[in-house]
């Protein structure tokens, strides 16, 4: 049996999981970041997109987050999310229209307000999707 941390997932809503995990892996600002048991501490900012967890026993789930912090602690990570959602229950057709609207506001231009706020939409509806696909991978 692998050894296992104690990890807690919440957003700023609800709890989404609590318990023993063999592996986490996310997307920090340096890059993608798998914490095991006997990881060293660690305080990171996420990017939007997929964190996927390997619980006790092999079992696995994906989830997507918006952005937020990941910690590490000797006997526990935790992950603050701003918003943290079970990848089957992502809406992949608001995901897609979120990303037409987007692209089309940025290739309007009319604001350097507008044009960030396009940006940033745009790429979280793109992590929503790339967790879906990741999601539709890992059930095969």
């Amino acid at each position: 049996m692998a050894m296992t941390i104690h990890c807690d997932v919440v957003s700023a809503e609800e709890k989404i999981y609590s318990g023993l995990v063999e592996i986490l892996v996310a997307t920090g600002t340096e890059g993608e970041l798998g914490i095991q048991l006997g990881h060293a501490p660690l305080l990171t900012e996420l990017k939007p997109g997929a964190v996927r967890i390997v619980k006790q026993g092999g079992t696995e789930e994906i989830l997507y987050v918006s952005g937020g912090y990941l910690e590490v602690q000797p006997n526990l990570v935790t992950l603050m999310a701003d918003t943290a959602i079970r990848a089957k229950d992502v809406d992949e057709a608001a995901a897609q229209e979120a990303q037409r609207e987007a692209e089309k506001a940025l290739a309007n231009k009319t604001g350097e307000f507008e044009y960030s706020r396009a940006a940033a939409e745009l790429a979280e509806a793109a992590a929503q999707l790339r967790t879906l696909q990741k999601l539709r991978r890992n059930v095969r």
